[in-house]
């Protein structure tokens, strides 16, 4: 019975996300890019500028910064992934995989523009913070609260309960390997110090993350960087190896060129997690004056994810040369084998510490989406608090359990959530190319933009951004 829920769910995982998520992920990714005119590339230098913009909600009370709700959806975006995706990447679709990715996240990038916005256009208040997502839009826009209750479930259990418990899995197995610490002793330091971060509310999620992020990337780039700089001259053939591969003769005619771009294009979607609904969570948490400021600020969040994590590894596995002969070795195996051969034995722990950081924050940020969408379910002191003992014992049970099968049925459950949330933005885009056009008019004639509900006739049923009478 066990063996054929495995199979059945296999098998919907692998028409889904290799068929209908990939094509709905990549065509829309092109039509929102057209019909915003490139404005992932437009507004390049922006989306830096608005990261330290700082706004003061009523009563002089400070929300959520831009910064910070950036730094939340980093959080969850940048995670083990970054290291043992782009690994298994290039273990299976070879070099060429890596230039894919980069191409996903340009075109990609523009779906998370578009859910970002909406995300923000559709919050509603929570005390002194917002909320909003998916499941918020899909209720006021559509006016199909069932739709968002289902959203909400998907990416509850996907997000809250089983990637967290994932995620403790890797940060236990990573520190039993480099220092013999027992699985039991690391979910226990890790129940702790999650629970003290998620009761504290989204505001200690907010300050630990923008705390976190910005220190593991530095770190972990920054390791990247020396190990560039140790081979220099072999960097020029580095980048051709990636082109040639991406597009070579030799993977046409063998047949290889599909895997390569494939393997590309589902490790660069996975982990930036442009249009699958999980991001607008995170934005729609900002106090800001404008809607866009945060499609923009979210927008950059996939091309930090790929273009720099993600690009961080890759160098690192191709100029070490181990690819070429991996062995048994493959995913986080292959990282921190490449590592270790660069900077001698303490590769292993660094690779254990990065795993820890890019994992743990990974924790603290899908509890949050997972957060958002329970109170949209119903708001309730109860159920957030069983929500949040439920979370810390997946913590302590993936820390010391493996779950395959629950693991599958996650990828099953975002599968589902995704096309979900891409059918409705694709409903929805007219709204954000407005939101886009009364920003950009806004910015021509050198204002700070000001978003108004009334600059958008089509606009119903939202809470936030009316006209002050």
């Amino acid at each position: 019975m066990v063996k054929s829920l495995n199979n059945l769910v296999g098998l919907l995982n692998e028409f889904l996300w290799s068929y209908v998520l990939i094509g709905l992920l990549i065509s829309l990714g092109i039509y929102f890019t057209l019909k915003t005119n490139f404005v992932q590339f437009r507004y390049f230098k922006e989306m830096f500028k608005l990261l330290s913009e700082q706004t003061d909600t009523e009563h002089g009370k400070k929300g959520i910064s831009p910064f910070q709700a950036f730094s939340i959806s980093a959080a969850s975006r940048i995670g083990t992934g970054n290291m043992a995706g782009v690994a298994l990447a290039i273990a299976i679709g070879g070099p060429g995989s890596v230039l894919w990715m980069w191409i996903i996240a340009l075109i990609g990038s523009s779906s998370s523009f578009i859910e970002s916005t909406l995300g923000q256009i559709y919050k509603v208040k929570d005390g002194d913070e917002f909320r909003g997502g998916p499941a918020y839009y899909i209720e006021q826009a559509l006016n199909k609260r069932w739709l968002g209750v289902l959203f909400s479930i998907l990416i509850t259990i996907s997000f809250g309960f089983v990637f967290n418990s994932v995620q403790a899995n890797t940060i236990s197995s990573a520190f039993e390997q480099a220092f013999g610490i027992k699985t039991s002793i690391t979910g226990i330091v890790l129940v702790v110090l999650s629970g003290i971060i998620i009761f504290g509310g989204i505001k200690r999620i907010a300050n630990v993350s923008s705390i976190i992020v910005p220190i593991m990337a530095l770190i972990y780039v920054g390791v990247a960087i020396f190990i560039m700089i140790k081979n220099i001259t072999f960097i020029p053939e580095m980048i051709k190896m990636i082109f040639t591969n991406a597009f070579g003769v030799n993977q046409a005619l063998g047949g290889t060129l599909g895997g390569v771009m494939m393997q590309g294009i589902k490790r660069g979607l996975f982990s930036n997690e442009a249009g699958m609904g999980s991001v607008p969570n995170a934005a729609a948490a900002a106090d800001t004056s404008h809607p866009v400021k945060q499609g923009l600020i979210q927008t950059l969040g996939v091309f930090t994810d790929t273009l720099l994590v993600c690009s961080a590894t890759a160098f690192i596995i191709l100029l070490s040369g181990i690819h070429n002969n991996p062995g048994d070795l493959t995913g986080i195996q292959l990282t921190q084998a490449a590592v270790s051969s660069q900077v001698g034995s303490w590769g292993d722990s660094f690779i254990a510490i990065s795993i820890f950081l890019f994992a743990f924050s990974s924790i603290i940020g899908n509890y949050y989406y997972g957060e958002t969408n329970i109170e949209f379910i119903k708001s309730s002191k109860s159920a957030l608090f069983i929500y949040r003992v439920i979370v810390l014992s997946m913590v302590m049970l993936g820390s010391v359990a493996k779950l395959s099968t629950v693991w599958d049925m996650a990828d099953l459950f975002m599968g589902l959530m995704a096309v979900i949330n891409l059918i409705v933005i694709a409903k929805l885009g007219p709204i954000a190319y407005e939101a886009l056009k009364d920003y950009t008019r806004q910015r021509k004639e050198g204002k700070n933009p000001v978003f108004k509900a009334s600059s958008i006739p089509e606009l119903e049923n939202i809470e936030q951004w009316k006209d002050e009478i």
